[in-house]
């Protein structure tokens, strides 16, 4: 008697299968996460209180504790998706890649501009730049390159990754300056913010998309990408949604939203895409 696994997986899931003979993975879903949606309402909301609350003491090693809580998602769905061994190895070359341009940004202005880092975001490297780097700047990097690969020839989700980080940044930056997060020596057109930061971004972006692209090689760029590799980049752009709001940045809020938006529409994408159905069997 001749059993196709196929026929075996329709009935599983109560359907056909895909036309290119794939199935639907039994634990994805079109709903977003309920304790995703709740994590990023958290942090809209916690943006509130760093807002109206700037000089609170233990504000720094908090801030610790939430860009972890912020980075983990990420960095678990990275380690999934690669394995431990590469995913480690491409969490260290951002990172250190990371620690380097903006230290040498701090201390020469290339790419980005004068500019220098806040007592509120902790200890420094060097004087230079916050020991935290890693958790607030890697899963953003993770989270646009995610959002092209395994869609996309690698040289253009490099490209593409930097522009959205890039736009993230439009976000970010000026939500960082009202919060003395970081300061511009010459301040600049957007929201105090310099243009020469965005082409810092870009070129930086570039780099840093490379960088995971290249050490994850296949397994990023030829397998289906894992949604929660956007998930650390949904909670981030939540919470400097709400710095936006309540710091009454009206562009810098219309543009989180948008972003929101669309990076929610690809999570949802991500999460409903079937997985390959096993060869056929004949026994």
């Amino acid at each position: 008697m001749i059993f196709n696994v196929t026929d075996i997986q329709r009935h599983r899931h109560g359907g056909p299968t895909c036309k290119d003979g794939q199935v639907p993975h039994p634990a994805r879903t079109r709903r977003f996460p309920p304790l995703l949606a709740a994590a990023c309402l958290f942090l809209l909301v916690s943006g509130y209180f760093v807002v109206r609350f700037p000089d609170t003491p233990g504000a720094d090693t908090a801030s610790y504790f939430f860009n972890l809580l912020i980075a983990l998602p990420a960095f678990v769905a990275l380690v999934r998706q690669l394995g431990p061994a590469r995913a480690a190895a491409a969490l260290a070359a951002v990172s250190v890649f990371g620690y380097l341009i903006e230290g040498v940004g701090v201390a020469t202005g290339f790419p980005y501009g004068d500019f220098s880092y806040g007592d509120p975001l902790g200890p420094k490297a060097f004087g230079l730049v916050p020991f935290l780097l890693p958790l607030s700047y890697v899963p953003l990097v993770i989270g646009t390159v995610a959002v092209f690969a395994g869609r996309w020839t690698a040289l253009r989700t490099i490209a593409a990754s930097a522009v959205l980080l890039v736009l993230v940044d439009g976000v970010l930056d000026p939500g960082a300056v009202s919060l003395r997060f970081w300061i511009w020596a010459d301040g600049g057109p957007y929201y105090g913010v310099p243009l020469s930061n965005y082409a810092g971004w870009l070129l930086s972006g570039l780099c840093a998309a490379a960088l995971l692209t290249l050490l994850g090689g296949r397994r990023l760029t030829r397998r289906p990408v894992r949604p929660g590799l956007l998930d650390s980049l949904l909670l981030s752009l939540s919470f400097w949604l709400g710095v936006s709001i309540f710091s009454a940045l009206v562009f810098p809020a219309v543009l989180a939203a948008a972003l929101l938006a669309f990076v929610v529409r690809h999570r949802i994408a991500l999460a409903a895409a079937p997985t390959p159905a096993p060869a056929a069997r004949h026994a």
